[in-house]
């Protein structure tokens, strides 16, 4: 027959197997949090960096329309003006439509970046520092990678912004010219 303090150390044994699978059970869970929060994370990075790539098109599409309408600004007739502008206008709506999905995206992306965080974060506190460190290293990596196409974006809406100044600068100095001819032409009338 058992003794007491037997009991008492088969007892505490029973508990440390319990509470060591209990941590093990932990520790794989907070593996597989990591592990599906990457996954989450790549797919997301990759959705939106296709999105952003395609706005960024619209916008340089818009870009190059404007340019050809600005260098033929005073060779076309008002029909074919107002055709151009409704191709400028369809390119514009495009670009908007393929803007609107990229911030939607980028909303899904930032969930996944902040859920990355918290399962690195997880890994971590659960002993599972490898995870931790590669979780981390991944959510940098997909963020420099946003950034990097970002910026690609924005150089792109400054040359937008840059050829629709310059066709405001070109129709402005057009105008111009079509009111000094009429005064051209009557002063040449008074003088006759």
């Amino acid at each position: 027959m058992p003794t007491s303090s037997t009991i008492h150390v088969l007892q505490l044994l029973r508990e440390l197997l319990a509470f060591v699978l209990l941590s093990y059970t932990v520790l794989i869970g907070a593996l597989l949090l990591a592990d599906s929060t990457s996954t989450f994370l790549s797919q997301t990075t990759y959705a939106l960096i296709e999105a952003i790539t395609e706005y960024t098109k619209a916008v340089y599409t818009l870009i190059s329309l404007y340019r050809q309408y600005t260098s033929l600004l005073g060779k076309m007739n008002s029909q074919e003006e107002d055709e151009v502008w409704q191709v400028i206008i369809g390119a514009r709506v495009e670009m908007t439509s393929k803007q609107q999905e990229y911030l939607k995206l980028e909303t899904t992306w930032m969930t996944a970046v902040s859920l990355s965080e918290m399962a690195a974060e997880a890994a971590y506190q659960t002993g599972a520092d490898q995870a931790s460190i590669t979780a981390r290293s991944h959510i940098q990596l997909v963020k420099s990678q946003v950034q990097e196409i970002r910026q690609l974006s924005q150089k792109a809406e400054t040359k937008l912004a840059e050829a629709q100044t310059e066709e405001l600068r070109q129709k402005t100095q057009e105008d111009g010219n079509e009111r000094a001819e009429p005064e051209e032409q009557e002063a040449y009338l008074r003088e006759d």
